[in-house]
């Protein structure tokens, strides 16, 4: 784990205290985004995302199998996150690691709480056969803020994957089927200081860490905690609304991206 100096935890609290970041930015301004699509041919849908030198690949699988026993009639989404060696000194190779297990969580939950992909209309036959979406995300570069990079380049890759019908003989391949895109905010928290979009220097020092989807409605619909620090009543509330302001801007050029 990156052990950070005091000499640098106090440079960077008291930036954000003035209001200051140490690349420029305003305390919840994202750095730029960049979105590419259709990157792997072998993939139902694929998506690179860039946040400020982090970046991230998600690629989509689509199989048939068996639905779960509660639900005969539902596709089913499994998602896995992998943390590349070559992406960070603090990433190893090996099992899944704890901090890997939540990254795919979080992605996940926002997903599938949101209801993004239309899982009652991924089911061949009810009680026996299902379409099955895996969501594979493979971290390239890591500078901070691997949940929301992650989650863009899920919902991208998902926003352009095929239903791959005609390898089965089901028919012609069609889109999958999906809602609106919850969008994911990341902030995190050091001593009073809050900042959304954190940047590696940043997120080795902070105490807290919170992620917020939200939809093109001003809904919440999935929210995860990280990290030993608290916050408070109003602190949750403001970064709830910089979350949705946020949203709006990242939904937009996720639209444009995949060309709606």
């Amino acid at each position: 784990m990156t052990i950070t100096s005091s000499i640098k935890r106090d440079y960077l609290y008291n930036l954000a205290k003035k209001g200051k970041r140490q690349d420029g930015r305003d305390l919840f301004k994202f750095r730029n985004i960049s979105i590419e699509t259709n990157l792997i041919s072998k993939a139902e849908g694929s998506a690179r995302v860039k946040i400020g030198n982090t970046q991230v690949v998600a690629g989509i699988k689509i199989d048939i199998g068996e639905p779960y026993p509660d639900s005969p009639n539902s596709g089913v989404i499994t998602t896995a996150a992998e943390l590349n060696p070559l992406a960070s000194p603090d990433f190893e190779s090996g099992p899944p690691r704890e901090d890997a297990i939540e990254l795919a969580r979080v992605v996940d939950r926002g997903i599938r709480e949101s209801e993004f992909i239309e899982l009652d209309k991924l089911c061949i036959e009810p009680n026996e056969k299902i379409w099955i979406v895996f969501i594979d995300i493979h971290i390239i570069d890591y500078d901070g803020n691997l949940f929301d990079a992650a989650s863009l380049a899920a919902l991208a890759a998902i926003l352009t994957a095929k239903v791959p019908a005609k390898r089965f003989e089901l028919g012609e391949d069609y889109p999958l089927p999906v809602k609106e895109p919850p969008i994911s905010c990341t902030s995190v928290k050091f001593n009073d200081v809050m900042i959304m979009d954190p940047s590696l220097d940043e997120e080795e020092i902070a105490e807290a860490r919170i992620t917020v989807a939200t939809d093109q409605n001003g809904h919440i619909r999935a929210m995860q905690k990280g990290l030993k620090g608290s916050y408070t009543t109003d602190e949750i509330k403001k970064i709830i609304k910089v979350s949705l302001d946020n949203g709006v801007e990242i939904r937009k050029k996720l639209y444009e991206s995949v060309g709606k």
